[in-house]
């Protein structure tokens, strides 16, 4: 059976799809997997052994369309539920089924401060999209794999982090999902074990900042490394902080232990560190304005941001 899995972005719902592609290539009977989605992610899929073949896009799905239709699918696994993924499904006019998405119920919680959102992980409704399949929850939870080559060996770590160390993801897509500096420094300086800082190449300057606060203790690696050696640092990481954000998922994929900060989302939105036992969830209860967004913003809309600046410290004391 051949079947065409649709998710296009971004590396946190890629890592949440990990379960689905495991469950259909255990459970379907010569299942046959291929992927489409963004080219900057493709790499994430092709590194999972159960995928066969992925199809990477630009910005438009006619960038390939001819190709999957010469493929000849037998089902698709629509778990992006957009207009991309529309015209992917009308093109191939095959048996499909489709995430369905709690936009009405997100807006609620965001607008009007309503929760009726269901108490369920996105990954048990990402795989509600192939009971049709006849596909079960294995209960093995999330996966991510990384390349031999991008392992990162201990030995090549300062010397004061290569007996142990915490991970502190201080990056994040969105302002408003990150703690601010200036906190980051408060909490690091709470911790009495060496600490790894993981971001992007947009988070160097704010993880030298850091490190000028802290001192030595403090591995500034953002930009350093690419996903999967970043990936491969969560893995040896003893805990790791993390803000809402992919290398939270790739930390549960690793069943790491997990204290995840959330600023204007809620983890309400079904978006937790899936079955990792021992994650503990930092975040200030009981704001009017929270959640201000299903995603985030560039900066707070109230101007206090509250929702970050409040957060208990206390928590990191001693770590």
């Amino acid at each position: 059976m051949k079947i065409l899995l649709i998710r296009f972005s971004s590396i946190g719902d890629i890592v949440l799809t990990s379960p689905v592609i495991r469950c259909i290539k255990e459970q379907v009977a010569n299942a046959e997997i291929h992927i489409i989605t963004k080219k900057q992610f493709a790499f994430i899929f092709q590194n999972n052994p159960s995928v066969t073949k992925v199809y990477g896009i630009d910005k438009k799905v006619s960038e390939v369309l001819s190709s999957l239709k010469e493929e000849k699918y037998d089902h698709i696994i629509d778990l992006h539920n957009n207009l991309r993924s529309m015209r992917v499904k009308l093109a191939l006019d095959v048996p499909a089924t489709s995430f369905k998405k709690l936009t009405l119920k997100k807006l609620q919680a965001v607008r009007l401060k309503i929760n009726r959102l269901p108490e369920v992980h996105i990954v048990e409704r990402y795989l509600e999209t192939a009971n049709e399949l006849g596909v079960k929850n294995d209960g093995k939870g999330l996966e991510y794999f990384i390349p031999v080559a991008d392992e990162v060996k201990i030995e090549t770590l300062p010397t004061m982090h290569q007996s142990g160390y915490i991970a502190f993801v201080i990056g994040a897509k969105y302002f408003t999902k990150r703690l601010p500096i200036e906190k980051i420094i408060s909490i690091c300086k709470k911790i009495n074990s060496p600490i790894v800082l993981l971001g992007g190449p947009e988070d160097k300057s704010n993880g030298e900042q850091i490190a000028a606060a802290v001192g030595d203790k403090i591995f500034n690696a953002c930009g350093i490394y690419n996903l999967n050696q970043s990936a491969s640092l969560v893995k040896n990481a003893d805990k790791v902080i993390t803000h809402d954000t992919g290398l939270m998922h790739i930390a549960a994929a690793f069943k790491k232990q997990i204290i995840s900060v959330w600023g204007n989302t809620i983890p309400e939105f079904g978006m937790t560190p899936y079955l990792s036992p021992h994650s503990t969830i930092v975040e200030v209860k009981g704001l009017s304005c929270r959640p201000c967004s299903k995603i985030g913003y560039d900066a707070c809309p109230r101007g206090h941001f509250k929702c970050m600046r409040e957060i208990d410290e206390t928590i990191f004391e001693g770590m």
